[in-house]
């Protein structure tokens, strides 16, 4: 979740935005299990930059990338 986080980071700040620009997020994942069990990183991140944008959580079979567990896609308005 960390890594998925710090690369939202970088594309919002390559945007001229941060996380508090965020007014979606949707979250897949592979194993919704092991990420809820992290969910506090995403929430403590969102919360410092004191954001709460609407965000859906689907759990998938797999990702483009079959090695990773966690994928963001986020809308941004700036």
């Amino acid at each position: 979740m960390t890594l998925s986080l710090d690369n939202l980071t970088a594309v919002l700040d390559a945007a001229g935005m941060t996380l508090a620009n965020l007014v979606r997020l949707t979250v897949y994942t592979t194993d919704v299990d092991l990420l809820l069990a992290h969910y506090g990183v995403l929430a403590a991140r969102l919360g410092a930059a004191g954001v709460a944008p609407p965000t859906t959580l689907l759990g998938v079979s797999r990702l483009a990338m079959p090695d990773l567990l966690v994928e963001l896609e986020g809308t941004a308005v700036g």
